[in-house]
């Protein structure tokens, strides 16, 4: 079996939270993500209770990130542009009743932290929630409170969609829980972000530039005498502009992820 240690999550100012030592692996293809998604779920924490012989007795987070890279023309130059996102796959571990399921030991410690984070994870979206419908912009959201809702700050709360599944009993043995988690889902409705392109501040004017250029060669075509030259004077000062962004974009950096 492979031996499992505890990662300390950490936060990065520009580039968000994240878990320091976490693996990460290269996947180019959507065969390559099943197979990781599939080696993660052969060393998930799962365990038998009363309710249910194969529990999850952890919560699961599959981090995918995602790059778009364009490739844009400018005169017998070929520049790239780079966009970038992340998606946060998460199962949740569902809440239990000791009185239900007879947990018992290392079973009962499991329900027990199970039970704490989705009240944890339930205050922060209470806190969300609370914040978009008032629009109360300084409403203190405590990420902190738990491992989940800190990994999962950005997909909350952050520059992000998110959406919730439900996944429900139809037993009415389950009532209680099944109105639990409707009233946990309902809730997360109310959550209110405004997600943006996260595109690299200095190419997105290197790509207005680049269109002022050539509205500015197009003008070029047919203008004459002095306006001609002013005219080419400015297409020479963006030119050099481009440049010496593009100089700063290639200078090594550092990014955690």
């Amino acid at each position: 079996a492979q031996k499992k240690t505890s990662l300390r999550v950490r936060e990065n100012p520009k580039t968000g939270v994240y878990v320091d030592g976490l693996t990460t692996a290269p996947a180019g293809t959507l065969d390559d993500v099943l197979h990781i998604l599939r080696d993660g779920n052969r060393i998930r924490t799962v365990g038998a209770t009363a309710m249910n012989q194969h529990s999850s007795r952890s919560h699961a987070i599959l981090t995918i990130y995602f790059v778009q890279v364009d490739t844009v023309s400018a005169g017998k130059s070929k520049k790239a542009t780079k966009r970038s996102s992340k998606i946060n796959l998460i199962d949740l571990a569902g809440s239990e009743r000791q009185s239900k399921t007879n947990a018992e030991g290392s079973r009962l410690k499991e329900g027990a932290n199970i039970n704490k984070s989705l009240s944890e994870l339930g205050n922060v979206i209470h806190a969300l929630a609370e914040r978009g419908e008032k629009d109360k912009g300084g409403t203190f959201i405590p990420y902190r409170n738990s491992t989940l809702t800190w990994i999962l700050k950005d997909s909350l709360g952050g520059n992000a969609r998110t959406t919730m599944l439900a996944a429900l009993s139809p037993s009415s043995r389950n009532y209680e829980e099944t109105l639990s988690t409707l009233r946990y889902a309902n809730r997360a409705k109310s959550i209110v972000n405004k997600a943006t392109i996260n595109e690299d501040e200095d190419q997105k004017i290197v790509k207005e530039l680049k269109s002022e250029i050539e509205t500015l060669r197009k003008q070029l075509a047919d203008t004459g005498g002095a306006d001609k030259m002013a005219m080419q004077a400015e297409l020479e000062e963006r030119e050099q502009l481009i440049e010496q962004l593009n100089k700063v974009h290639r200078a090594p950096h550092m990014r955690p992820i």
